[in-house]
C-alpha cells in the first residue's frame, strides 16, 4: 500500500528520534515515558506517591514509569484510564473510559474505595484538527475535566500534572489552579518536540 507524504514524514521522524530509539531499547511503550521521567525527577511529585491516577494512559508508557518509580511500601494503588484499551501492566489497574463521563468517574471511585489520591496525571490530548486555535480549546477542555477530577480526589498536599496545548485562553484556568495549589509551573520536557505547542502544567501542594 502506497504511503502518503505525511505518513512517510512521520516514519522518517520516528526513525531519527533518539527518544523513540531509547524507548525501544529500554522497553517503554512510547517516547512519552521520558517526559514523565524528567518531570518527576525535576519536580519530585512521585517520591511519596502511593495512590496515582493516570488519565489518558494509552499506550501505557506513563503507567510503566509509575510501576517503576512509585514507592513499593506500602503497595501503591495505580489506576490507568483511557478510552482505548491497551495491554495490561503489572501492578496497574486499567479502566476504559473518558474522564468527562460519569460512568468513568464512578469506576475510578469503586477502585479507590474512599482513598484520597496523591497525584493526578493527565497526558490527555485531543484528536488534532490541524487548526491551532481549535486544538487549543479542545486541549483546555480536557485539562479542565482532569482538573475538576483532581480537585475532588486529591489529598491535601497532592499534585496535579497535565498536558496542555498553548493558545492563550488558559489564563483563567491557571489562575484557578494557583488558588488551589501552592505552586503552578509551565514545564516543557526535553522529550517534548520543539515544534510542538504542548507544555505541562505542574501544580504542587494541593490546598483543598
Amino acid at each position: 500500500m502506497k504511503r502518503t507524504a505525511s505518513s512517510r514524514a512521520w516514519l522518517q521522524r520516528q526513525a531519527s528520534d533518539c527518544f523513540v530509539r531509547q524507548a525501544q531499547k529500554e522497553g517503554y511503550r512510547c517516547r512519552a515515558a521520558y517526559k514523565l521521567l524528567e518531570l518527576a525527577q525535576n519536580c519530585g511529585f512521585l517520591r511519596e506517591a502511593h495512590v496515582v491516577v493516570d488519565l489518558g494512559a494509552a499506550p501505557g508508557g506513563w503507567s510503566q514509569v509509575l510501576a517503576q518509580q512509585c514507592p513499593r511500601v506500602p503497595a501503591p494503588l495505580l489506576i490507568a484510564v483511557d478510552p482505548l484499551p491497551f495491554p495490561p501492566i503489572a501492578g496497574v489497574v486499567s479502566l476504559c473510559g473518558k474522564i468527562e463521563e460519569e460512568s468513568t468517574a464512578l469506576a475510578i471511585d469503586a477502585v479507590l474505595q474512599g482513598r484520597k489520591v496523591d497525584v493526578v496525571l493527565s497526558d490527555m490530548a485531543p484528536n488534532t484538527m490541524g487548526r491551532a486555535s481549535v486544538d487549543h480549546l479542545r486541549s483546555v477542555s480536557l485539562v479542565e475535566a482532569a482538573y475538576d477530577f483532581a480537585c475532588q480526589h486529591l489529598a491535601s498536599g497532592g499534585h496535579f500534572v497535565a498536558k496542555l496545548f498553548l493558545g492563550g485562553t488558559e489564563s483563567s484556568l491557571v489562575t484557578s489552579m494557583k488558588q488551589h495549589f501552592r505552586t503552578v509551573r509551565y514545564v516543557k520536557p526535553q522529550a517534548s518536540r520543539s515544534e510542538s505547542r504542548e507544555i505541562y502544567l505542574v501544580s504542587q501542594g494541593f490546598r483543598g
